[in-house]
């Protein structure tokens, strides 16, 4: 018969590194605001809020980056995949932080990997130089290109491409 001290004494724990998420880990840091709408009844974001925020840092980025109204181009980016891990609460009137970096620059996709931090001391004059930031979501967002008109997977538009590129990661 084996004992239950025995048995665990024979099976050793597997660690399980996770990598430190950083805002130094991100080349951009798109600010989002809360807004009061986005508290729950519980008092803090809620949780299909946390998408919008990674939609909206992603497209006013590319637009801003891009000097372009992706709006006009004849290929648009539709979401084929997101996915998020909760890390901390937010609440309105938190000031927001959206961490994007490309880890996978395709044909007709794009992988961004995200973090919204929260600005816990806005730093200088307000700006994210010197902010403190705290994790409080990770997350991926797929946007595959298609013709606007017949919905068919296409290259993703050179405009984009160049911006993208800036921001194509090794992790």
């Amino acid at each position: 018969m084996v004992t239950r001290a025995a048995a665990s004494a024979r099976v050793a724990p597997i660690a399980r590194v996770v990598p430190v998420t950083t805002q130094q880990d991100y080349p951009v840091l798109w600010p989002v605001p809360t807004r009061w709408a986005d508290n729950d009844h519980y008092g803090h974001v809620n949780n299909v809020t946390y998408y919008s925020y990674f939609d909206t840092a992603v497209n006013a980025w590319l637009m801003a980056a891009t000097g372009t109204d992706i709006r006009e181009l004849p290929a648009i980016g539709v979401v084929a995949q997101t996915s998020c891990q909760y890390l901390g609460s937010l609440s309105f009137p938190d000031e927001l932080r959206v961490g994007l970096r490309i880890t996978r620059l395709g044909r007709s996709s794009i992988t961004y990997d995200l973090a919204i931090f929260r600005v816990l001391d806005p730093g200088d004059a307000g700006t994210t130089a010197g902010a403190e930031l705290e994790l409080a979501a990770k997350g991926t967002f797929v946007h595959v290109y298609v013709d606007n008109e017949t919905r068919k997977s296409v290259e993703i538009p050179a405009v984009i491409r160049a911006a993208a590129a800036t921001l194509v990661t090794e992790d």
